[in-house]
């Protein structure tokens, strides 16, 4: 065979390789090396050196929501210490105001001895925070309302409880987005376990206190064949871009070991794809997060994504922050991949 020949069969083999690769929608990373395995991070996020962002003094901080409002992050996160949701301020997203209470514990309602794991969003002049309302052994959801973001009126009955067999004893992690297309709120939420929840469902209202559940099971479950989550999938981040939903989410390798990372749908409750990179966020060797990491939240600022999560290493829970540069998470599957 002539050299011309041989280079003409490798180009061939070459470019069918490719072809096979984009019609099953996986990336080459699926064969590669984490890019940052001793740090904990691939798919082009870079943890910030010098996490946490939030804790130490504060004492175990985990599962946040935040919003940009003007040039000023707002972050609502929940305070271990105080059993309560607290508010932070920040200019860069890096360095954090003093925590304020936004919302404490109310144990003549019967359902809120501890309250965590909140969601905020701004829609028709108020701030809206769904949030979870825990007993020793029961979940709940509740929704408050305020004006500023600082003072909250709260209902007193939760607005969402568990009802199905598949969400046992908890329901819990609320996420809420607006959706205009459809003009109803969307609820990703997450049951099944009170310590560690199992899988997420969706439910839909027109008014955020109505719930209406989307299925009788769930909607994103653990893929058994992918180590890292295979135990469980919970507590996730929906972000609607274009005609995608992509939801930022933890998997459970194990009940104590927990790591990040991105699917997308076409329309938020079926077909959801995997990103090949995979996860995004995981513990790291010797760090402070170096036994899981959990509850991802995500905004991107223009030109680039920033990620907060929390952080575990042994019990102690802190806030880090990851950042990924340009819009595009690496899809490669669609017309409008990324975006």
């Amino acid at each position: 065979m002539k050299r011309t020949d041989k280079i003409h069969t490798t180009l061939r083999l070459l470019i069918g390789l490719s072809i096979l690769i984009a019609a099953l929608g996986v990336s080459a990373r699926v064969w590669a090396a984490p890019e940052h395995p001793d740090t904990g991070s691939n798919g082009g996020w870079v943890k910030y050196q010098s996490n946490p962002v939030l804790g130490g003094k504060l004492g175990t901080c985990f599962d946040i929501c935040v919003l940009r409002i003007g040039k000023v992050y707002h972050m609502w996160f929940s305070w271990r210490p105080k059993r309560s949701i607290a508010l932070v301020t920040s200019i860069d997203g890096i360095h954090w105001s003093k925590p304020t209470i936004a919302l404490g514990p109310d144990r003549a309602t019967g359902w809120q001895y501890d309250l965590n794991r909140p969601v905020v969003i701004y829609h028709h002049g108020l701030y809206r925070m769904w949030y979870t309302g825990q007993t020793n052994t029961q979940s709940r959801i509740g929704y408050a309302t305020s004006r500023d973001g600082i003072h909250w009126h709260r209902r007193t009955k939760p607005v969402l409880s568990p009802s199905l067999p598949w969400e046992h004893v908890a329901v819990m992690c609320p996420d809420v987005i607006w959706d205009q297309s459809s003009r109803e709120y969307k609820m990703w939420y997450s049951a099944g376990d009170q310590y560690e929840p199992n899988d997420i469902g969706l439910a839909v209202s027109k008014n955020g206190i109505n719930w209406k559940r989307f299925s009788n099971k769930p909607i994103f479950t653990p893929d058994t064949q992918i180590k890292w989550e295979r135990n469980r999938v919970t507590a996730c981040q929906v972000i609607k871009r274009g005609r995608w939903y992509y939801m930022f989410y933890i998997g459970f390798e194990n009940i104590n070991r927990a790591a990040i990372g991105i699917a997308r749908s076409p329309n938020g409750a079926s077909g959801w794809e995997r990103l090949a990179a995979n996860p995004i966020v995981f513990p790291g060797k010797n760090t402070w997060d170096s036994d899981a990491c959990y509850k991802p939240f995500a905004i991107f600022d223009g030109k680039k994504w920033m990620l907060w999560y929390n952080g575990r290493h042994n019990t102690l829970e802190q806030i880090g922050l990851a950042v990924h540069q340009g819009k595009h998470f690496g899809f490669i599957r669609g017309s409008a991949a990324g975006k």
